[in-house]
């Protein structure tokens, strides 16, 4: 009989713990959160202080049924749920379901899965923290109260099924009003001119033009970067003066959760859902071999740079035995944290140097391998000596132009032997100049001109946000916390208020009207600021500082002040939508903006008298949407009328300005654009069924199709089929591409509805080369795209077509 119960939130944790502990402590799993507030109704007393009505969630009563039954055997019972807020919350609601009077509760708290650490904390049990649990318990109703109070105005305004949420409705805000900047941008022109020079000692060298007259050089047009050319070339170039120096650069320090969630997505492609996901396997252990499950890496939710004492000496050793001596500085390094930082967890780091990444790289996944040498090889530099370099600069005047030239050499590699720090977009700065050999000048020396060379340049817009750019915006701004980040990224594009394309945020149109209308009914919940100061409001509820109903109350008396105005004053999308002052050009009604399942669009407010829409014209220029970069400007071949581009249920496309006289419509590829007129066909050899003319391949709404060419008196239509066969048995028919009602494409029988096989991979006419099967399947993921076999038996599979690198 167990004389101990340990009660931790993942079933992955159990058998590390326990075989840490021994027989005589039964393990159990939470799986997450037991308790929860009820999703059918706001489950918050206003009335009574904000009390929160939790109850035990349907799916894990049986879970809390076995470890009440557990409970009752032990003497004591360690709550070891993870050590942050919403472990400490998972603790509270644990012990309010099976605490007694004569129960002993402790909170053990693992900061990483290592045997001593796990028998430190059981061997010295702490109690269960009240403020941590407050703290968590207002971010749930602050949650609450805006999701379940504001959603209910967007279902009503705008459609069913939106949500609006605190730190979510701010992250969405911050990509719209960039994408606001990037539509508002006007890009200026400038000239960058280069000078390439020769002194009495090789090499030559570039420089460039700085300053004019003692004042940042600015050319703004041909015209001047070609006067500033002739004067130049008959200008003496002397050396003004050189500077040299040697620079240091210092290392990073270890991850904090938003730094590796941006490190990952620069280095490795991952996502920051993706990147917390691996952290956690690594975390809770990964199997050893004989040794068993390990956990490899400290608890990764943790905004603190802190490492331990143990931890710094076995890094200095580490560094000592397998470096030169110049590689570890005579005192270790200690990094400061940020004034906003809980330095509740050390930094992430590796539980231990004893397990190397090549020694153990055949017992990980490969996203696991990855993940894990970049936390060990951020560590390690962490505690390693500076990288020096020596920096020259010479600067050149030629008459009231003054040029510069930078170079620097790397001389001791120090911690960027180890690792290097990502970058955002395209480098950083400096690093054209890196390994620039100049020659030995001395001031006043005349240099030989060679070449002049102008470039002409445009002043570019911010740049959309990537998840590493978007993560450190909102660690900047306080917006959230590490641990929250990765959910808030999933939110925003599950709700679809934003879509990823090329690793860049874009919001969309829903999510551009929604916050539209919060900001303008929602001044203080949309606020950066504010929402930055209430995160800090949580930080010192944590502290004991701040008092839970206090904040609640401060918060909810504008709030509800807030809502109650934007019950009455919320634009509403339905029915007449919101007016512009656009004329319907058929019966000359005003036009408004409504919203549709495709996103916003103008339409006649003389419905349904009147049917006329068109898409949402750009910069409020009152006609149907302009055309596009890299959208030709084409001529309708029917009628000779402009044609414009549009926006349909499967994309954009080119119509006739005529409609609805001319329905000319031609449909845009990546190659440009081709026609999508109905009568565009192209005879085949095969031969209706019914009336004995031939087919063709044809364009309608759902891709190409095999259409009889006796269309309108014979109406025959098949799929295009694939040179391959069903591979149902008995079945005499071949695969073939289709498209369901809502534009997926799959691939399907050409037998239907006899045969009803279907498969959402593209089939490929090769034999599998394990089991012979007739063909292969292309396999699209999150992680990549991949060939494998269509048999789910069979083991095949091939990452030729490509992968995350």
């Amino acid at each position: 009989m167990s004389s101990s119960l340990v009660i931790v939130e993942s079933p992955t944790k159990v058998k590390t713990i326990k075989k840490f502990l021994g027989p005589d402590f039964d393990v159990r799993a939470t799986l997450g959160h037991v308790k929860d507030l009820p999703k059918s109704s706001l489950g918050i007393d206003l009335e009574r202080d904000f009390t929160p009505s939790y109850s035990v969630i349907e799916s894990k009563k049986k879970v809390i049924a076995e470890i009440k039954k557990a409970a009752q055997k032990a003497e004591r019972i360690f709550l070891a749920p993870d050590p942050d807020r919403e472990g400490e919350a998972i603790a509270w609601h644990v012990a309010e379901e099976i605490g007694g009077k004569k129960r002993q509760l402790h909170r053990a708290l693992f900061n990483d899965l290592t045997k001593k650490t796990v028998l430190d904390a059981i061997a010295n049990p702490l109690a269960l923290d009240r403020s941590k649990f407050e703290a968590q318990q207002t971010r749930r109703i602050l949650d609450r109260l805006v999701g379940y109070k504001i959603s209910p105005l967007l279902w009503d305004k705008v459609k069913r099924g939106l949500s609006a949420g605190r730190v979510q409705s701010v992250a969405v805000r911050l990509i719209c009003d960039r994408e606001k900047e990037i539509g508002s941008f006007v890009s200026e022109e400038y000239w960058n001119i280069t000078a390439s020079l020769a002194a009495h000692m090789p090499p030559p060298f570039d420089a460039r033009l700085v300053k004019i007259s003692g004042k940042k050089a600015r050319i703004g047009g041909s015209e001047e970067a070609n006067r500033v050319l002739r004067e130049l070339g008959e200008q003496d170039f002397t050396v003004a003066g050189v500077e040299k120096k040697e620079l240091k650069r210092n290392p990073l320090p270890p991850f904090t959760t938003s730094k590796l969630q941006q490190e990952a997505s620069r280095w490795l492609r991952f996502s920051a859902k993706k990147t917390m996901s691996v952290a956690q396997q690594l975390y809770e252990g990964v199997e050893l071999g004989p040794e068993g499950s390990i956990g490899l890496i400290t608890y990764m939710r943790t905004d603190s740079v802190r490492i331990s004492e143990e931890a710094m000496q076995e890094v200095r050793n580490y560094i000592r035995t397998s470096y030169d001596p110049d590689f570890l500085p005579p005192k270790p390094r200690h990094f400061k944290n940020s004034a906003s930082a809980q330095d509740a967890h050390e930094a992430i780091r590796p539980s231990s140097l004893r397990y190397r990444p090549g020694e153990i790289k055949a017992h990980m996944t490969p996203d696991q391998y990855k993940l894990y040498l970049l936390i060990w090889n951020r560590f390690v530099a962490s505690q390693m000596s500076p990288a020096r370099y020596d920096q020259t600069v010479i600067d050149i005047t030629a008459g009231v132009y003054e040029l510069r030239v930078q170079g620097s050499i790397l001389r001791f590699s120090g911690f960027s032997e180890v690792y290097r720090e990502g970058k955002d977009d395209n480098g950083g700065e400096g690093e054209e100049e890196m390994g620039r050999l100049l020659p030995e000048v001395a001031a006043g020396e005349v240099l030989k001109l060679t070449a002049l060379t102008p470039e002409q340049k445009f002043t570019q817009p911010p740049p959309r946000f990537s998840e590493a750019t978007l993560v450190r915006e909102l660690e900047e701004k306080g917006i959230g916390r590490p641990s929250t980040y990765a959910a808030i990224l999933a939110t925003i594009q599950d709700r679809e208020y934003v879509r990823m394309e090329k690793g860049r945020f874009h919001p969309t149109d829903l999510g551009m009207l929604v916050t539209e209308l919060l900001v303008e009914n929602f001044p203080k919940i949309l606020d950066v600021s504010f929402t930055a100061s209430l995160e800090d409001r949580l930080d010192r509820i944590e502290e004991g500082k701040n008092d839970r109903i206090e904040t609640l109350k401060d918060f909810y008396a504008e709030f509800a002040r807030e809502l109650q105005a934007a019950a009455g004053k919320m634009k509403s999308l339905k029915g007449k939508g919101i007016p512009t002052d656009m004329v319907c050009e058929k019966c000359g009604s005003p036009m408004s903006i409504k919203w549709g399942r495709n996103g916003r669009f103008i339409a006649c407010t003389n419905y349904p008298d009147c049917k006329n829409t068109m898409n949402l014209p750009e910069a409020g220029n009152g006609s149907a949407e302009k055309n596009g970069e890299g959208v030709p400007e084409l001529t309708c071949e029917k009628c000779g009328r402009p044609m414009v581009l549009k926006q349909g249920r499967f994309g954009k496309f080119m119509a006739c300005s005529g409609y609805p006289e001319c329905k000319t419509t031609v449909k845009i590829t990546a190659a440009g654009s081709e026609p999508a007129s109905p009568k565009e066909e192209v005879l085949t050899d095969k031969i209706c069924e019914q009336c004995g003319k031939p087919l063709a391949i044809k364009s309608g709404r759902y891709g190409k199709f095999l259409g009889c060419t006796g269309y309108p008196a014979c109406k025959v239509i098949h799929p295009i089929p694939l040179d391959i066969h069903c591979p149902e048995p008995g079945c005499n028919g071949f695969l073939s591409e289709r498209r369901s009602k809502t534009g997926k494409i799959f691939y399907g029988c050409t037998r239907y509805p006899d045969c009803k096989f279907v498969s959402w991979n593209r089939p490929l006419p090769e034999a599998c080369p394990l089991c012979k099967a007739p063909f292969l399947v292309e396999k699209h993921t999150k992680t990549g795209t991949y060939i494998q076999c269509h048999r789910k038996e069979c083991k095949y599979r091939s990452d030729q077509v490509g992968h995350e690198p």
